[in-house]
């Protein structure tokens, strides 16, 4: 079998972000299509947060190197504050040249035929094109994020760093890969002059394995409310709660929705405290309940118990898909998408039948639709996805993607 070099900063025991899912997965599925997968990573001390529960879920005999490297903000801060200097890209950098020399190593120990870098971590980026320089090996770039859009990074000095990046990489790299058709044509319009057959679409998606030890179907328990779960990150300037917070406080305080029939869970939102303000200021303390993170298998659990699943999206985020809406699909509940209409997400809720797109900046429009669309919950007649319409995400179809773009650089380059 042909090796492929995956150079990730986001793997176990890194915790936090669903980034980790995709790359593990597509270790995980890649023997199958005839690769063996080689992880160039980085030291856990970099992570700024850590998990042991992912770790058995790397592949059995996969090869995983760690090179050195801090975190800026927390290694090499004074009185909270470093210098610019040692946080360009980002605060990892001290990652680039020890992960080099490493993958150098593992370049002349196992001769793989391709390299994979994954953002948004931009010194992956930068490891990623500077391996493929120094060895002559084809990369493929993995943007799960735009590296730059209209509005990011706002920080002129690291906006500027990371054209220079992308600029670098695009021209470099022999294929890049993105996670929605939005994305995609966004970097065929910044440049057209790249050949279209360089850049290819690979969605996020879910792993099958993780819900083969769930029930095909579970019913409510009696007496419980109706449970409405949003699990993972919510910014505000991204996935901004407040509308919807306050037109459920509308529903309840008329009398279309009662205090004992329905529940909500913001889980893991990155700013607990912050959202147990919103909540307290909303009056809704005794309905929304604010909790912390939970394992993955867990985690996923507990979507597939919940009556409802929550996405919040902002306009600004378009031409993006929140990773877990993935896996919101595969469980079959039910989905009420707060996003713009015209953006991938709502798209994506629309073409799976998985449930309800509402206008996030929408307080009425949510207000006024909430109620039925619980009443159709209660009676089972809500839009959910079926398992057929969900397999088309699953992370085996997507490594077999994958496999074709290394199978097409590696002929190229053989």
């Amino acid at each position: 079998m042909k090796g492929a070099l995956f150079i990730v900063f986001h793997w176990p025991p890194f915790s936090g972000s669903s980034g980790v899912h995709r790359s593990l997965r597509f270790t995980k599925y890649l023997p199958e299509q005839g690769w063996t997968p080689l992880v160039l990573s980085a030291s856990p001390r970099a992570f700024p947060t850590r998990g042991d529960d992912l770790l058995g879920e790397i592949t059995p005999g996969t090869v995983v190197r760690r090179a050195f490297a801090l975190d800026a903000a927390r290694h090499l801060a004074v009185r909270g504050r470093y210098l610019r200097a040692t946080a360009l890209p980002d605060r990892w950098v001290s990652w680039w040249l020890p992960a080099v020399a490493t993958g150098l190593q593992m370049i002349r120990r196992h001769r793989p035929a391709v390299i994979y870098a994954t953002y948004p971590i931009a010194t992956a980026h930068l490891i990623g094109i500077t391996l493929a320089r120094l060895s002559g090996l084809p990369l493929v770039a993995d943007y799960r994020d735009a590296m730059v859009t209209a509005d990011m990074p706002a920080d002129p000095v690291v906006r500027r760093a990371y054209q220079r990046i992308e600029q670098r990489v695009m021209a470099g790299a022999g294929a890049a890969i993105f996670t929605t058709p939005r994305s995609l044509e966004l970097y065929r319009q910044r440049y057209p002059a790249l050949p279209p057959g360089k850049m290819h679409c690979i969605r996020n998606g879910y792993d099958e394995g993780d819900f083969s030890a769930f029930p095909a179907d579970s019913a409510r328990p009696p007496g419980r409310r109706l449970r409405l779960l949003h699990s993972g990150l919510l910014r505000l300037d991204e996935r901004d709660p407040r509308p919807f917070l306050a037109a459920l406080g509308d529903c309840l305080g008329d009398g279309r929705l009662r205090r004992d029939e329905v529940e909500v869970v913001f889980r893991a939102t990155g700013d607990d405290e912050g959202h147990r303000r919103l909540v307290a200021e909303a009056g809704l303390g005794d309905v929304v309940r604010i909790e912390p993170p939970l394992p993955y298998a867990a985690a996923l659990r507990e979507m597939a118990d919940a009556d409802v699943l929550l996405v919040f999206q902002d306009r600004f985020c378009n031409h993006l898909v929140p990773a877990k809406l993935y896996e919101y699909i595969r469980t079959g509940r039910p989905v009420l998408a707060l996003t713009d209409r015209l953006g991938e997400t709502a798209e994506l809720v629309e073409e799976s039948a998985a449930g309800r797109v509402l206008d996030l900046a929408s307080r009425e429009e949510i207000a006024a639709a909430l109620p039925g669309f619980l009443a159709d919950v209660r009676r089972g007649t809500a839009p959910h996805a079926t398992l057929a319409q969900a397999e088309r995400y699953s992370r085996r179809a997507q490594t077999a993607e994958l496999a074709a773009v290394f199978a097409r650089l590696a002929g190229t380059m053989g």
